[in-house]
């Protein structure tokens, strides 16, 4: 019996360290730690990879304000009127927000989470992402006509891929042979997007990836390397991290309540700048309150117009430009993966910001909560 168990040992050390050299080799956490990180539901990510702070200075803004309070008794829910509290169950929310006239209406939280909780945005962070470059626009450091390697020449391909602009990669259209689709489990981690999503080294991951399936601004299509790549844009053209700039730029600005975080392939590394910007609700209502009202600015009055302009197609048949979705005429959404939105409807004077757990296998349902949140907003 100690001999097989000394076996048994000595045989999962060997499959470890063959796993810990294959992960080392193409850029992935260890094993353990890309295990973890794969099967932990949304809202424990943040914590799983290495993080830079975005720090909060809630002295520079005036707190929330409760505006009357508001309850919704039923939503048309999959084709039908149903109890607002099951669709909430139905789509694993962890958080639910409405603000009127930038009060707040309805807050609520679920499965332990508070308004202290910072919880993953996914693709709610191309948005963010999308205002930093709007100011670096408007400041006349960069332009949308510029190319990806004319700021970033080592990524040179001899290629279409030293023709991508800027705005290919606004308003995903670059062409870039990255796809965002990936199967469900353990065979998803195989796939481009989900090692963009894991690497250890955004550098390496790019170097590696600048195959093109079209040729720039002739086929868009939603695909993540395109924000990373303006990340990386933001962060050559600054010197600093993206979290810094966003601190100064934005979080400062918009009197946060709490600090956030925004997951790195690597402490001196790079912001993940697609997928992995960590906040509490409120301070996401913030800005999607503060792009809506202009108040405070963060985006000029040019850039919120290019945030609020469809200018490609995509997904549900949904506008979508500069890295903001436009399901319905007038209201700008911005999106992420496993249930994230912040939802605003200007015409209405309204912000909804619903936070969620959802599995990637329920990945192709937000046409139908988008039209609930069009319900919510609209009905006063």
């Amino acid at each position: 019996m100690i001999k097989l168990i000394r076996r048994t040992l000595i045989f999962l050390l060997v499959i470890y360290l063959a796993l810990f050299g294959l992960t080392k080799a193409i850029r992935y956490p260890e094993p353990i730690a890309a295990i973890k990180l794969g099967l932990a539901p949304a809202s424990k990510t943040p914590e799983l990879m290495p993080f830079h702070y975005i720090v909060a200075a809630p002295s520079t803004f005036a707190p929330w304000v409760s505006g009357q309070a508001e309850t919704f008794d039923q939503v048309t829910w999959n084709g039908k009127k149903q109890s607002f509290d099951v669709f909430l169950k139905e789509t694993n929310t962890n958080a639910f927000l409405v603000i009127r006239g930038g009060k707040i209406t309805y807050e609520q939280y679920w499965n332990g989470k508070t308004k202290s909780t910072v919880l993953p945005s996914y693709s709610v962070a191309k948005t963010m992402t999308s205002i930093l470059i709007g100011q670096l626009i408007d400041e006349g450091k960069i332009k949308e006509s510029d190319t990806f390697v004319s700021i970033l020449p080592e990524f040179k391909a001899d290629s279409s891929f030293d023709k991508v602009t800027i705005k290919n990669l606004l308003d995903m259209n670059s062409g870039i042979s990255v796809s965002d689709n990936y199967p469900t489990g353990p065979s998803g981690w195989g796939v481009a997007i989900a090692q963009m999503y894991a690497t250890t080294d955004i550098n390496w991951f790019l170097m590696h990836n600048r195959k093109m399936r079209e040729e720039p601004g002739t086929f868009p299509e939603y695909r993540s390397v395109n924000t990373q790549m303006l990340g990386m844009i933001v962060q050559k053209v600054t010197g600093r991290y993206l979290a810094e700039e966003f601190t100064d730029r934005v979080w400062q600005k918009i009197g946060a309540d709490y600090d956030a975080t925004w997951n790195v392939d690597n402490a001196q590394g790079h912001e993940k700048a697609f997928c992995c910007f960590n906040a509490t609700a409120r301070d996401y209502a913030r800005v999607g309150q503060a792009l809506m009202s202009g108040d405070p600015k963060i985006a000029s009055t040019s850039w919120k117009a290019r945030l609020s302009t469809p200018a490609v197609t995509l997904d549900y048949g949904w506008g979508y430009g500069a890295q903001m979705w436009h399901p319905y005429p007038g209201v700008n959404l911005m999106l992420g993966l496993h249930g994230q939105y912040i939802y605003q409807d200007p015409l209405h004077d309204t912000v909804i910001v619903k936070l969620s757990d959802m599995p990637t296998s329920s990945d192709g349902i937000s046409s139908k909560v988008a039209a609930v949140l069009r319900e919510i907003s609209e009905q006063n």
